[in-house]
Order: structure tokens, then C-alpha cells, then sequence
């Protein structure tokens, strides 16, 4: 009696430790998906094999989307504050305009 083994590839297309998922696969696992980007971080979801978006965790996109203050504090808070830049406005006349 001969015993044959067939050697498969058991890597699964979506559940790579590159975080690219296939947007069938993603689809089809969308649980495991979940699961992955609140344990490994940021997932990428692939369409026609071109990077196409990225699922993060709300902890994640509520700290990248937080607001850090207005116009004002930026502007504010520059190390050119108070440094004495001298900037002339140019008086040109202004140009003529057709309406």
C-alpha cells in the first residue's frame, strides 16, 4: 500500500500578515477583519489588486481626526511670534476689470 501526500498551500489570501485584504475576502470574513484591525491596527482593502482603503478602529480615527485647535492657536503658538519681520504692503494701483 503507497500513501501519497499532497503538500497545499494552507496560506490563506486575507489573513496575511501583510494586512492586505482582497475586497471578496473581506467581505466574506468581515468578522476575522474586525478582529485583526483591533489586534494588528490598520487593514487595507485591495480592489482589481490596487490598494483601495484602509479599516482602522474608532480609538484610531477618533485620535487622527481630533481636532487640534483653530487657525488662531496655530498661529499663536509659531516660533516666528513676536519676531520682528518687516513685511510692506505693496501699493500697486489696483488692475482694472471688465464686467
Amino acid at each position: 500500500m503507497t500513501i501519497m501526500t499532497i503538500r497545499t498551500n494552507t496560506k490563506r489570501v486575507g489573513t496575511q500578515r501583510d494586512g492586505l485584504w482582497p475586497v471578496a475576502v473581506a467581505k466574506a470574513r468581515l468578522s476575522e477583519l474586525i478582529e485583526r484591525v483591533l489586534a494588528d491596527g490598520p487593514q487595507i482593502i485591495t480592489r482589481k489588486g490596487r490598494q483601495a482603503v484602509v479599516v482602522v478602529s474608532i480609538e484610531e480615527w477618533e485620535r487622527k481626526s481630533k481636532r487640534r485647535g483653530n487657525l488662531a492657536e496655530f498661529l499663536g503658538a509659531s516660533p516666528l511670534r513676536g519676531a520682528d519681520i518687516g513685511i510692506e504692503r505693496i501699493k500697486d494701483a489696483p488692475r482694472e476689470l471688465e464686467l
